[in-house]
């Protein structure tokens, strides 16, 4: 049976905090993709929107996915060669990309956009995540959390569109 949103919503904040991700660290780079083009946004209300981004359970399933995914791969859990794969996030492997999409295409192509920027420029928590440690594997994780932050911003975007 599956479980309720709000249990599922708490298991996915769990599970990030566990693997060193705040949601102020996602809140920060939501403020990094924004600070041009809102520049009244403060740190509170880009952690709202963040909230309300993993309150969604399409974001939820991806994520619990992906961490699940690395840390399988931190304890040598997947067959080879996907083992290896995962472990030196290979950059033709695009799986952890296609699985952020989806969570960025919530939002549109603001979302999309943003996305693609996040996760060339790699600021933050994201350069942290990426450093190929061979301890840490956050192969999905530093996709998922670059696609939080852009979806947050892109929500904000949205919002603060004017008709």
């Amino acid at each position: 049976m599956p479980k309720s949103s709000t249990s599922l919503y708490q298991r996915t904040t769990d599970l990030l905090e566990q693997r060193g991700v705040s949601l102020e660290a996602i809140a920060n780079l939501v403020m990094f993709l924004q600070k041009d083009y809102l520049p009244d946004l403060t740190l509170p209300l880009a952690r709202e929107s963040v909230t309300t981004v993993l309150h969604k359970r399409e974001v939820q399933n991806a994520l619990i996915t992906g961490i699940q995914l690395d840390i399988s791969a931190e304890h040598h859990a997947l067959l080879e060669p996907l083992q290896t794969i995962v472990a030196q996030d290979e950059g033709l492997y695009g799986v952890d990309e296609t699985m952020a999409l989806s969570i960025v295409n919530v939002y549109g192509s603001i979302g999309l956009t943003n996305y693609g920027y996040i996760d060339r420029v790699k600021p933050g928590i994201l350069s942290i995540l990426n450093a190929h440690d061979p301890e840490h594997i956050h192969t999905f994780l530093d996709d998922l959390v670059g696609a939080v932050a852009a979806a947050a911003a892109a929500r904000l975007a949205h919002d603060d569109a004017p008709l």
